[in-house]
This record gives C-alpha cells, structure tokens and sequence, in this order.
C-alpha cells in the first residue's frame, strides 16, 4: 500500500500555514518541503483529475487563490486536504506527497509549460465562463 513501503519516508511534521498558503512538511530522513496550496490542488491524486489511466489527464487551471480549510488523516498512510473550492477527493500518502516535494521544481514548470501551451491560466477570473470550459476548463472539483 501506498506510504507504507519501507523505503519512504514517514512525515514527522506537517504543518498548514494560512496565510502564505503552504503546507510544511518535515520527514523522518531529515528532509523539509514547502508545497503551496495551489502545487498540491494541481497535482491531486483525485481520479476526476488525473482520469483512470495515462492520457485520461484534466489540467488544473484557475488554482491561484485556492486555500486548503482542513486536512484529515487517513490511516497512518496518507492525508486528505479538503480545498476551498470543494475538492476533497484526492488521498496524499506519504510516498506522494514525499515525491511532490522532491521533484517540485520540475514538476511545476511542465504544469506551467503545459498551461501556456493550453492558453490557460492560474487565475480564477480568466478561467472561461462553464458553457466553454473545455476539457473541465477551470479544474472542476
């Protein structure tokens, strides 16, 4: 199961800060991440998102302001943030959110990459109106 293989590390800390909208992590092996709120509701685990198999992918776009309300433990594996724009179904184990952190940089610039090549947008106001959205426009839930 995912979180529980032995070569992942476990987080010790994690840790919601509102006002800049991160998420600190700390994890057993010594190492530390940031994740914004928005790199973490882009990069959801949620079937709705990433589709049930390679190319089935919907691209996240209008994330900028979203917030994280609260998390919620799953197991002694994962967690689930439930997201101000309604999002709560992706489930973050520890192996995800581990990688997330160390391969954010690249991560982040193929989303941005791949937004600029949809013409699309991080901000919720430029995210077309609902008849137009295609491919789930502005993210969905």
């Amino acid at each position: 199961m995912a979180g529980l293989d032995n070569d992942t590390p476990i987080p010790t800390e994690i840790k919601l800060h509102q006002k800049s909208r991160i998420l600190e992590l700390a994890f057993e092996n010594g190492e530390h991440f940031e994740l914004s709120y928005e790199f973490l509701r882009v990069f959801t685990p949620s079937a709705e998102a990433r589709g049930h198999g390679p190319g089935q992918e919907t691209l996240q776009v209008g994330k900028r302001d979203v917030a994280i309300e609260r998390i919620e433990p799953v197991g002694n594996y994962a967690i689930k943030p439930v997201f101000s724009d309604g999002h709560d179904s992706g489930l973050y184990s520890w192996d995800m959110l581990y990688n997330l952190g160390k391969h954010h940089d690249e991560l982040w610039q193929t989303y941005l990459d791949r937004l600029g090549a949809e013409s699309a947008s991080r901000d919720p106001a430029e995210c077309p109106a609902p008849a137009q959205k295609p491919h789930g426009g502005c993210g969905g839930h």
